[in-house]
Formats: C-alpha cells, structure tokens, sequence
C-alpha cells in the first residue's frame, strides 16, 4: 500500500511511520489517567483481561480495529494486548477521538493512527491500520470492513473474520452478504442483548443528552424534545429527555416503534408536524435526510438541531448551508446558521454524534458489556480458527450463553445475587400437563 503522508498531521503531529500518528504525545499522562478511570468501572472487562493475560490466546494474531478512540476502547484495546492480540486501530468517527488517550496508547508503543477533527485524513488513518494485514477485523460502522472488500479484496479473502458494533454496520453487511460480496464471516456483536438493551438504550440516552447539554447549555424542562426514530437508540433519548422535564416527541416510519413511544408517553407525530413546534431535535435513525430544507423552513428560532445516530447524513446539512446567508461558531460543538428570513438555527457537532463529539461517548459501565462482547467475539473466531474449522461468509449470531455470561458476570461483580428455581418450579415449567 501507498503510505502517502496524511494532509493535515505533516509537521503538525506527533508521528512514527508506520507505528502511530496522533496529534500530541504530550498528553499521554491524562490519557492514563482518563484509561484508568474507565478501568475502574468496567469490571466484566477486566475480569477478562486477568483470566487470559497467562494463557494469551491471541498470540500471533492481529487485529485491525475501527471503532471511536475513547478511554473505554482504550481498555478494550489494552486487554487485548494482554491476551497476545497486535493490535493497529483508528477511530470511525472524524469527532470522536480523545487526542490523550490516543496519546497514552501510542506512548505505550501501540499502533494508533487517529486524532480529534481528522476528516481529510479519515480513510488514510484506516489504511495504515491494514498495511500489515490483519486477521482479525473489529468495526463499528463497516468503513473499516468496506475498505478491505473495496479496495484489498485479496486481503479479505485471507482474513478469518471480525465483529460489527453498530445497528447501521449491521445492515451495510447484511446488503453486502445479500450480493455474495462478504468475503469472511462477521460476528453482530450489536445484535446481544447485552450490548444494544444496554449500550444502545441506557448509554445513548445519557451520552446524548450530555452531549447537548455540554454543547448548549440550554434547560429542558419545558421544551418540545423532538427525537427522529423510536429505535433503542431513540427510546433511550426520549427517556431521558422526558426524565429531564421536557416536552417528548417522536416521530417514526414504523407503526410498532411508534405505538410504543405513544405508550411509553411520548407525543407522535410526522417530522412536517414536528419541524414546526420543536425546539431540540435529536435524529436517531441511521439513515440520511430525515430532516430536510423545509423542515429547517418550518423550524422556531433559536431551534437546536443534533444526531445520534451515525454518520453526518441524517441531517441534510448542505440543504441547511443552501437557505442560510451566514453561519459561525457560536460556542464549542455549536454552530448558529442565520437564515434567510432571519430565523437562527443551531447545529450541534457538526451534525456528526453529538453523544462522542461533544461529550465522551457513553458511560464506562455499559460499555463494559460491549466490549466484553467484542472480546469474546473475537476469542471465539481464533478458538474457531485454531481448531481449523470455517465459518461461512455471513453476518453471525453470537450464541445467547454469552449474554448470559455477561450480564451475569456483571451483576456478580456489583455484588448483586440472582434468585434459582427450585426443583419443583423446573418441573412444573416443563409438565406439559399442569393445568389450572
């Protein structure tokens, strides 16, 4: 592969061809910091980390990883080190990476080619994860995944498998599988209960409402809350919003999502009703364009518009750009577009996640399962591996004993105990005959 140098670091960053590039080693000592604090709230993580740092099941492996870098993927990171992984990483999100943490791991002599605000650099950051080629992949999002098939199709071949984090990659490697053009086996880690109940509901509703309330400051008590999309990641910022004293609206293409969010009591509504009475909206959906030029049209002053969803596509933000005669940055992770007739808009983040660009992603403790989930994914793609068996081209399940595992691990290290059936109540569940 071609090593160009990046556009923005040259001269600028702190680098080492072809080992890390990052943009100031300097803070490596508040990204340890920032790494053990996270260590210190994800129990089930480090659990792992003590049980396999002998035995190091992922000696001569390595894995390429594209996924945020935050002091919660540093942990994951590090525990995979301990188990004899290489590892090479980069964020999959151009706003999401904490410089000090970053810092921290290429200070320890790890491979990391991420910094905070890399747009033009984004893909190269991927590619120089893939010069020595993995054989193991962990992505969130499919940017990583999709640049092997795209562009290294002979890599992929050789790659015995990986894990997808997000509902959105989910779906981009389902379509692929669908044509016969997934060229190695990709395990759903989002699909576990314990990470999209958890990480997807409790970890987006609180991130996100971090996220705005850092970026604006505003109360929300009182205001209309518009959340686009009643998905897991949706519910859980209604949730919280509406906790918060605000004003819950959702809108949804799907009647099911809808009828719950109705139930959960949220107000429901079409996005052409709810463009015209909001005064925060959140989109949560994962795909592009659910709002819109007249949406902004329809919008009050001083709207606050966000995503928390992936990608910068479910904001239409060049349609924003095309009815706006200025904008500028009103404050850090908010910019205020004046429009035409006057009317301000404020778009948080850049319309990237506000939850990671503004804040810090979600709280350790549910990432904790996450990643728990990442790592066992991957023990069982080498387990598989080492006993020279092939898993088909496909997006894979992952069994349910692993989010039994997990969440049960988890409940034990907070000391919490879990009740057993009896004898007798098993086999009254399996008496078919039983009756009133």
């Amino acid at each position: 592969m071609n090593n160009y140098p990046p556009k923005k670091a040259v001269g600028k960053f702190d680098e080492k061809p072809g080992v890390y590039c990052v943009k100031d080693l300097s803070l490596a000592d508040e990204g340890r910091k920032l790494i053990h604090w996270a260590e210190s709230r994800m129990p089930v993580l480090m659990y792992l980390r003590e049980k396999y740092r002998e035995t190091k099941p992922f000696a001569g492996y390595k894995i390429a990883g594209c996924l945020h870098v935050t002091k919660e993927t540093a942990v994951l990171i590090k525990t995979f080190v301990e188990a004899g992984a290489d590892i090479s990483w980069s964020g999959c999100n151009p706003l999401s990476t904490n410089d000090a943490v970053a810092a921290a791991l290429a200070d320890e002599g790890l491979s990391i080619f991420a910094w905070y605000d890399n747009k033009e650099d984004f893909y190269w950051c991927i590619e120089r994860t893939i010069d020595k080629p993995p054989q193991l992949t962990l992505d969130d999002g499919c940017d990583l995944i999709n640049t092997i098939h795209e562009k290294f199709p002979d890599m992929a071949k050789q790659i015995i498998g990986g894990t997808e984090e997000t509902t959105t990659g989910i779906q981009r490697l389902k379509a692929r599988a669908a044509t016969n053009k997934l060229y190695y086996p990709v395990y759903a880690v989002n699909d576990m209960e314990t990470k999209w109940d958890f990480d997807n509901v409790y970890g987006t509703g609180q991130s996100t409402i971090d996220g705005i309330l850092r970026a604006t400051s505003v109360l929300l008590a009182g205001k209309n809350f518009v959340v686009v999309g009643h998905g897991h990641c949706g519910s859980g910022v209604a949730k919280r919003a509406k906790g918060m004293g605000a004003n819950t609206i959702c809108t949804e293409i799907k009647a099911t999502a809808a009828l719950k969010a109705l139930l959960e009591g949220h107000e429901v509504m079409t996005m052409d009703e709810a463009a015209k009475i909001g005064d925060i909206f959140v989109t949560a959906t994962g795909v592009k364009d659910v709002i819109r030029r007249w949406h902004f049209q329809s919008m009050k002053d001083g709207a606050i518009v966000c995503n928390t969803g992936h990608y910068d596509v479910e904001i239409n933000i060049p349609e924003l750009e095309e009815i706006s005669v200025s904008k500028r940055l009103i404050r850090e992770n908010c910019e205020e577009y004046i429009l035409r007739d006057g009317k301000r808009i404020y778009l948080l983040a850049q319309g990237r996640l506000v939850n990671l660009a503004a804040a810090e992603g979600h709280p350790s403790e549910v990432m904790d399962m996450s990643f728990a989930n990442q790592f066992m994914a991957h023990l069982r793609l080498v387990e598989t591996h080492k006993k020279g068996e092939k898993l088909p081209c496909e997006v894979l399940d992952l069994p349910p004993e692993q989010d039994e595992f997990i969440a049960s691990m988890k409940l034990e290290l907070m000391g919490k105990k879990l009740d057993k059936l009896t004898p007798e109540q098993i086999a009254y569940i399996q008496d078919y005959n039983a009756g009133t």
